[in-house]
């Protein structure tokens, strides 16, 4: 379904690659894990934690469940589902970079309810339904198979649960489309040059456009499983904010 309860039947699913191989992604987040949270607040202006938080609501955790975070990088939106189930729950965060993992460590260090550990989103190593709930924040575009990666969310998340996908997309409509193509296609690689992997930072802008759209991606979420799809789009459409019911 799109966020204004029309069917997605006529729109084509999204490729299934990525835009890089799988071992180029997970080196580049190991280069550029100690910058990425800085990074991150800069490009978004900060907003990016009130945009996880809105991920999380829409989850619908209740106190006590058990949530998984997939492709956690540092952490954040697994603290912000931590504060959703309380002390009785529990949040399994999960990467495939280790320098990432390190750090998202570092924030849960005192969140005992908040597992940090190394998986592949592609082969979960988890149990079939066995979670409330899961999430990725801005990390699907990283996929190297983004129908593999749903079909992994939607596997282990339990019938009636959520699976909620936070990413950035593309605006359409002017001037907010003109800002964007500025800022991500040149604003951003020179950040990324001044914070020392200019690749890295004009790669992630790339990985952006070259995205399936909301529509798009509600009819792939679709495809793998999941029902009752409806989409959020916020920051004047650069954010895109998917929910979808497993079957």
């Amino acid at each position: 379904m799109t966020a204004n309860g029309g069917t997605t039947n006529a729109v084509p699913p999204a490729p299934a690659t990525g835009t890089l191989e799988e071992p180029q992604v997970r080196a580049m987040f190991d280069r550029i894990a100690r910058v990425y949270d800085r990074m991150n607040s800069v490009m978004t202006a900060g907003m990016h934690h009130r945009w996880r938080a809105r991920a999380a609501d829409l989850a619908q955790l209740q106190p006590g469940a058990r949530a998984l975070d997939v492709a956690c990088g540092t952490g954040d939106l697994a603290l912000e589902l931590a504060g959703r189930v309380g002390p009785g729950g529990e949040i399994v965060a999960c990467d495939f970079s280790e320098r990432m993992l390190e750090l998202a460590r570092e924030k849960a260090a005192d969140r005992p309810t908040i597992s940090v550990e190394w998986a592949n989103a592609l082969e979960l190593p988890y149990r079939d339904d066995e979670f409330a709930a899961a999430t990725v924040g801005f990390g699907v575009r990283n996929f190297a198979d983004l129908e593999r990666g749903l079909s992994e969310l939607v596997r282990v998340v339990r019938p009636g649960g959520k699976v909620v996908i936070l990413e950035m997309t593309t605006p359409t409509r002017p001037p907010l489309s003109t800002f964007f193509a500025l800022w991500f296609d040149r604003v951003v690689p020179l950040l990324g040059r001044l914070a020392g992997d200019a690749d890295a930072f004009t790669y992630l802008p790339r990985s952006v456009q070259r995205f399936p759209g909301p529509r798009e991606l509600a009819a792939t979420m679709e495809q793998c499983g999941l029902r009752s799809i409806r989409y959020v789009l916020t920051a004047g459409g650069i954010i895109a904010i998917h929910v979808g019911e497993v079957a």
